[in-house]
């Protein structure tokens, strides 16, 4: 916006807190493409579990929350996706928030338990 304006690109580079050489080299894609977000694809292996895989995944726990990973592993593996094994599966399950948690046991409420909360 600054080289828009028409401010030096010394002044600009300044003014951004980067070098001359990159002022000029990011204004030069901004006139020749229009853009100056990053083209470059993410690094790394690509996902076992691709985007469908991960929608799939919650509506198999949702048929049974108390099937463990091994169950759940098997069951994803049966259906027409790519074979993943269970680390896989309790890793996606993590990123996705669904994580696994034991029932905690209560006393019931007495009569007098009642009572006093009614009070």
């Amino acid at each position: 916006m600054a080289r828009r304006l028409g401010t030096s690109i010394t002044e600009t580079a300044r003014l951004v807190g980067c070098s001359r050489s990159a002022v000029v080299r990011i204004h030069a894609k901004w006139i020749n493409d229009g853009d100056t977000s990053r083209t470059r694809q993410g690094v790394g292996r690509p996902r076992v579990i691709k985007e469908k895989g991960r929608r799939r995944l919650p509506r198999l726990v949702k048929q049974n929350q108390r099937q463990t990973v091994a169950q759940l592993t098997a069951q994803y593996n049966s259906g027409p996706s790519a074979t993943v094994s269970e680390h896989t599966v309790q890793r996606t399950l993590l990123d996705m928030g669904l994580c696994s948690r034991r029932p905690t046991r209560v006393p019931l409420l007495i009569k007098r338990h009642r009572q006093l909360c009614l009070q």
